[in-house]
């Protein structure tokens, strides 16, 4: 007999792939848990050993204080804790470059070690030696890349600068595209990412001097981000897609997020991330133009344009046959983006004007209330019905003529549209409404305004978004902690039961049609019947725990004089007590 061991290769199954778990998605894992998800459930749907589930289920308290302490969410490995001004100057510089990442706007190492040595200036004095000194030295970049995740950024060593050569060429390489593949303009669209610091006055008003003043946390450095975009027709406008660091607000208590006028997503940078793009772009935009197809008798065939910016993923014509993704070229999204020519701008200057306009008609002389009152009541709730009217200002005419730079053949010549006219017009506006609520500005003060949500975070604008998000997340962790779970409760369940016999045995006083009321009687039964099998399961559970307790108690020696029985009878909380209509219908008559 020969000495080998059988191989149990074949038997054993294929082997399961090594996969990378990121904090991001361990805290799905804790979330569906915690949700009431079973472990084996967990694993099969995220295609993990239980084991591996397991594991981060045990770890999930190291996890969760990791991403309090900002970790970056797409890093594998939870490292020990750092702390310091180097890790905050850390924290802050990471939520700085990505946010230069989702602008497209080119990193070099000097940049980078530059915010790097002016946001840990910033921030040293808050701890033990206020005179130390940091680099920024190349090994300190290559190891801080490393820990933020940031393997595939591209940094050069020199600032890049626009293409214009690029963007002088690209137009007629698209036009050739799209006649080769026969679009129209109704069906080529574009959209755009843009932040709004929806609760922002200008620089110059009273409100954002004193907000400045006040210790904690300032409301107008609450940021969220958009997505906005539309066909090159201008004949549909899509739905925006909101992206805020809560995923619960205050404001939303009692109104539900699908009743929304916008797609209301969140994460804690308030960043439209590429899971995010991803979803976006299977569940809610090919579903949204295909309707608009099908509804204008449009065939099914769809360009998008997009930027080239690392949360749009490369992979994306990969998912719809009739959905071309086009990428525009590095370093031209200023000139070429067609949200990015107008639209975007006139929308931040309706949402201005309609909050105003709010203020104004808030702070009438019977109402009583003052700006200040206003702008202190005013919540993300109502900014978001704010956007959504605004986006719906923005005009066909507009969306169409924001596309004379990359697809000039599909622009109205009849109607010219000049962005500056209908923006200065709109500022105006608002300069005048803002005269009627007794603040101090000019058009220069708006045009500041508008271009601020765009505009590089600064170390104090850090410092802000970041103090936010912990605020938010302290104030939903102790809503959390106030909150009871649902659970039943043996007599709320009798309780609930009585209730309902009594109504019912209203109802039958009332019923001539006494097959009615039976047949009413059997169906609300029949639908109670899950109910009453939880009530038997918990009642038989209560029973057992009582015996118990009883066979322990009988089992010690007597330590005291044993209670007296009560002569009077104590409620029933047994539904078969109260709950009996349809065994034995009420006799009782009027």
């Amino acid at each position: 007999m020969s000495g080998k061991q059988p191989s149990d290769s074949k038997s054993a199954g294929p082997v399961r792939k090594r996969k990378k778990i990121d904090l991001e998605q361990k805290m799905k894992i804790l979330k569906k848990y915690e949700g009431g998800q079973s472990l084996s459930s967990i694993a099969r749907e995220l295609d993990l050993a239980t084991s591996t589930v397991k594991s981060i289920l045990n770890d999930s308290a190291r996890i969760k204080e990791h991403v309090k302490a900002s970790a970056p969410l797409k890093s594998t490995v939870i490292t020990k804790q750092r702390s310091g001004a180097i890790y905050e100057m850390e924290t802050l510089l990471t939520m700085w470059m990505e946010d230069q990442i989702q602008k497209c706007v080119p990193l070099s190492l000097m940049i980078i070690q530059a915010k790097a040595k002016s946001i840990f200036e910033g921030v040293k004095g808050k701890y033990s030696d206020p005179n130390a000194k940091f680099m920024a030295s190349p090994g300190w970049f290559n190891r801080f890349k490393q820990r933020a995740n940031f393997h595939n950024i591209k940094v050069s060593d020199e600032a890049a600068s626009t293409d214009t050569k690029a963007a002088e060429k690209y137009p007629k390489v698209l036009r050739k595209l799209i006649e080769e593949c026969g679009y129209t303009a109704q069906q080529i669209f574009n959209v755009d990412e843009t932040g709004l610091f929806w609760k922002k006055m200008p620089e110059r008003t009273y409100i954002s001097k004193e907000e400045k003043t006040m210790p904690g946390f300032k409301a107008a450095k609450d940021r969220l981000t958009l997505l906005l975009g539309g066909n090159a027709a201008g004949d549909c406008k899509l739905k925006p897609l909101l992206v805020y660091h809560s995923e619960n607000p205050h404001a939303f208590k009692g109104i539900s997020k699908a009743t929304l006028p916008v797609h209301f997503r969140s994460n804690r940078k308030a960043w439209i991330t590429m899971a995010l793009f991803e979803d976006w772009f299977i569940n809610l935009f090919i579903p949204e133009v295909e309707k608009f197809c099908r509804e204008n008798d449009i065939p099914f065939k769809i360009m998008l344009i997009v930027d080239n910016a690392p949360g749009h993923p490369a992979h994306l014509d990969d998912f719809h046959p009739n959905v071309k993704v086009v990428f525009l070229p590095p370093n031209t999204t200023s000139i070429l983006q067609p949200m990015d020519q107008g639209v975007i701008a006139n929308f931040k200057a309706y949402y201005l004007r309609r909050t105003f306009a709010q203020a104004v008609k808030a702070t009438d002389r019977e109402s009583g209330k003052t700006l200040r009152d206003f702008w202190k009541s005013y919540n993300i709730y109502q900014a978001i019905i704010n956007i959504a009217k605004a986006w719906a200002e923005v005009t066909q005419v507009c969306l169409n003529a924001v596309w004379k730079k990359v697809c000039p053949q599909f622009v109205h010549s009849f109607k010219v549209f000049e962005k500056d006219e209908t923006y200065e017009e709109v500022a105006d506006e608002i300069v005048k409404l803002a005269e009627q609520l007794g603040l101090e500005i000019d058009v220069g003060d708006v045009d500041e305004l508008i271009e601020s949500h765009g505009a590089e975070l600064s170390n104090e604008d850090l410092i802000e978004l970041e103090a936010a998000k912990v605020k938010e997340q302290t104030e939903a962790e102790d809503e959390a902690e106030a909150e009871e779970p649902r659970h039943f409760n043996t007599k709320e369940i009798a309780l609930a039961f009585h209730e309902i016999h009594s109504a019912l045995a209203r109802f039958e006083k009332m019923d001539p049609n006494s097959s009615r009321f039976l047949k009413v009687n059997r169906g609300i039964d029949e639908t109670l019947a899950c109910y009453r099998l939880i009530y038997e399961e918990k009642k038989k559970a209560t029973i057992e725990s009582s015996l118990d307790k009883f066979v322990r108690k009988i089992e010690r020696p007597a330590t005291s004089t044993p209670p007296q029985p009560s002569t009077s009878k104590a409620p029933s909380d047994d539904p078969d007590d109260v709950m009996s209509v349809s065994s034995s219908p009420s006799s009782s008559t009027d």
